[in-house]
Parts: C-alpha cells; structure tokens; sequence
C-alpha cells in the first residue's frame, strides 16, 4: 500500500514539474488570455497528464512523450504565426464586431453564437446600461468583450481590469524610434464604423483589402510611411489607421 501510495506522490510531482517547465517553454502568451488552439493544446496536456497519474503500471514515457509532441507543436505553431498573418488568422481566428454606433451587429452575433443576454450581461458589468452608449464592442479572439464607450475610449475588458487592442492590429508593446503616429485627411465614413483600428501594413506585407476599403492606393500609402522614415513596404511591421485617420507606423529596423 505505501509502495502504491508513493508511486502516485512521485507521478503527481513529476507531471507537476513537467507542466510547469512545458507551461514555461510555450511563453507567458498560454498562462493569458488562450485562444482555441492554445486551449486545445493545454487540454490534452492535462489530460495526458491524469491517465499517466492514474495508471502508475504504465511507463512513464508513455504519458511524457505525447505531452512533449504537444508542446513542440504549439512551438512551431507560435513560431510560423509570428512570420504569417494567415496562418495566424487560420489559427486564432479574427476578433468581430458585435457592436458600432450604438447599432447590433445581428449577424455577426449569429455566427459567434453569442445572444443578446450574453452581450448585455457583459455591458452591465462593464456599468454600461444600453449598447445605444456603445462605440464599439469587441469580441476577441479569446472570448473576452473589449467595450469602447461613445467619447471615452476604451472602459474595460470582461474578467479583466486591463483594457485590450483588438487582434488585428498586431501592435507590439512599448514605444521605439520606429513607432510614429500622424494624421491624415480622410472621409470619416470610410473607415469610422470598419473596425479600430485598420491595419494597412503586418510584417511588411500590404493589406490591399483595407486600402480599397479606404479608398486609398500603394502609392499613398509608400509616401505616408516614407514620411516616418520607411522606404519600402517590407521595412514596416505596422501601419495603421484609426477612424480619425491618425496613421501608426512602427518600422522593423527603426
């Protein structure tokens, strides 16, 4: 019986560390706010992790072997979305706009399959009364709901008191000489109501789509990034523009 008892301590200690240095190995990004995939993966570790506690006559690499393919696939995964935007679209999927102006956006909620009482608990949490005092309303990649109140900008996040950009952006922590913001004229209609902001440049590959949407050209938009110092297209990892047509540059090699 304590020789029973032992080898469970000893499986439970040993899957506790191995989590732990997986959990560790897979960055901060998996102990945050997780996507499909990244919940998936974190799933099927914990489980690899049980059968392996529970059946000690099993050998142990059983349950580590698996538990390490897992890892090193959301490794190269991270590895591979960082150098792709589809691939991190195939991925984590694209955040959608549940709210703009005040107005429902009834379809969008169709697909995410997220009901009016879902959305209106999460407003009033937020001490917001009525979607009519909504800018916009996000449903991220990761389940939370960024609420963007009309004149006051970003209020807060569900389960969170930090407030969030929107996947799409792609804009990278902290301030460098590369990060430059200016403003352009540019017919609010356009772009007010699209989505916040508009990415026209990730990984220093051009969003031909959202320039149409803006009613903009490349050679547009090769002058305004070769005002903030960019030559070409490829040294730009983000370039953006908000409703009030403010253009974000941060340049790959400021």
């Amino acid at each position: 019986m304590f020789q029973h008892i032992s080898a469970h301590i000893f499986l439970t200690v040993l899957m506790y560390i191995f989590i732990f240095l997986c959990m560790r190995i897979m960055g901060k990004r998996e102990i945050g706010k997780l996507s499909v995939f990244d919940l998936t993966i974190s799933i099927m570790i914990a489980e690899i992790a049980v059968f392996s506690i529970e059946d000690i006559e099993r050998p142990i690499y059983d349950g580590l072997v698996p538990m390490a393919t897992l890892v090193l696939i959301q490794i190269i995964a991270a590895q591979l979305s960082l150098k792709s935007r589809k691939l991190r679209l195939l991925i984590d999927g694209k955040p959608s706009i549940l709210i703009s102006d005040g107005k429902l956006h009834r379809g969008e909620m169709r697909k995410q399959r997220y009901n009016i009482d879902d959305l209106m608990l999460q407003l009033r949490g937020q001490n917001i009364d009525s979607p009519a005092d909504v800018e916009f309303a996000i449903l991220e990649t990761s389940g939370q709901l960024t609420v963007i109140e009309k004149n006051k900008g970003i209020s807060s996040s569900n389960h969170s008191g930090n407030s969030s950009s929107t996947a799409e952006t792609g804009q990278r922590n902290g301030n460098s000489e590369g990060n430059t913001s200016d403003s352009v004229k540019l017919p609010s209609h356009k772009i007010r109501y699209e989505g916040l902001p508009i990415p026209l440049i990730m990984d220093g590959k051009v969003q031909d789509q959202n320039l149409e949407m803006i009613g903009k050209t490349r050679f547009w938009l090769r002058t305004q990034i070769r005002q903030k110092g960019a030559s070409d297209f490829r040294d730009v990892f983000l370039c953006s523009i908000d409703h009030k047509g403010n253009i974000y540059v941060d340049r790959l090699h400021p």
